[in-house]
């Protein structure tokens, strides 16, 4: 069986006397979308933190690729092959589409980005923004400003701007919130051609497209794993429909 790619091992966070995070294990293999489901404040996002380099565990250890990164602060995870989307839009809207997703190359590959000389001169830079807008559908929209991008569409941006950075690993926090079903129907499509490429943590509230897309489930429910498996035996466990998903669901 191949090393997993993540592993978290007793992750551990308190705010004061509210514990957050409580002995959270779980992994994440190569090519593997697991999904992290729960009700509001069950310390889902708290964990991502942990996991991207945000927040400091007060406990526990986090795994990247079988190295200890517990103690690398955010941009060394990065470099490693962690890169995260936000759950809220993210973007720098007076620059072009083009631009944002530069940046992350620029900021990846430490090049020189100035964006008053021509774009010729960064055509490195440029062809691989490019191509991470390729693939999450939007190199159409390269020349548009950011700001005027619809919220699906930036959220497609969002994506592209982590596959820019070169991830082995996709943290996903809420990545399909607020938008409509036709962009959601484009966001799970596009989440699923890139399901064979990387793998995936995703923070997410929408179950139909966390069943339509998760290998696997992890239930939280106040900062714990009550369930962890394959999506038919988490739909199927009568603790999470109890503690999140209804019986008719």
């Amino acid at each position: 069986m191949a090393e997993p790619l993540l592993e978290l091992r007793g992750l551990h966070k308190a705010f004061g006397a509210l514990v957050v995070t409580d002995a959270v294990s779980l992994t994440v293999n190569p090519g593997e979308l697991h999904a992290i489901i729960g009700p509001n404040g069950a310390g889902k996002t708290t964990l991502v933190h942990q996991v991207s380099g945000t927040l400091a565990p007060d406990a526990g250890q986090v795994f990247f690729a079988g190295q200890d990164i517990t103690a690398l602060p955010l941009a060394r995870r990065a470099r490693l092959g962690l890169a995260r989307s936000f759950q809220i839009t993210a973007v720098l809207p007076g620059f072009s589409v083009l631009e944002n997703v530069a940046l992350a190359v620029q900021a990846r590959a430490g090049h020189s980005f100035r964006f008053w000389r021509p774009a010729a001169t960064e055509a490195a830079l440029n062809a691989q923004a490019m191509a991470a807008l390729e693939q999450v559908g939007l190199a159409s929209r390269a020349a548009a400003q950011a700001g005027a991008l619809s919220h699906g569409e930036k959220r497609q941006l969002e994506l592209a701007i982590a596959l820019a950075m070169q991830p082995r690993l996709l943290l996903l926090d809420e990545p399909l919130a607020g938008a409509g079903p036709e962009e959601t129907e484009r966001l799970i499509g596009i989440l699923q051609g890139l399901k064979p490429h990387y793998g995936m943590l995703l923070v997410e509230h929408d179950m139909p497209a966390v069943f339509a897309l998760a290998d696997r489930i992890s239930v939280l429910v106040y900062g714990q794993v009550i369930a962890s498996g394959a999506p038919a035996s988490i739909r199927a466990n009568p603790a999470v429909q109890a503690a999140y998903l209804g019986e008719d669901f």
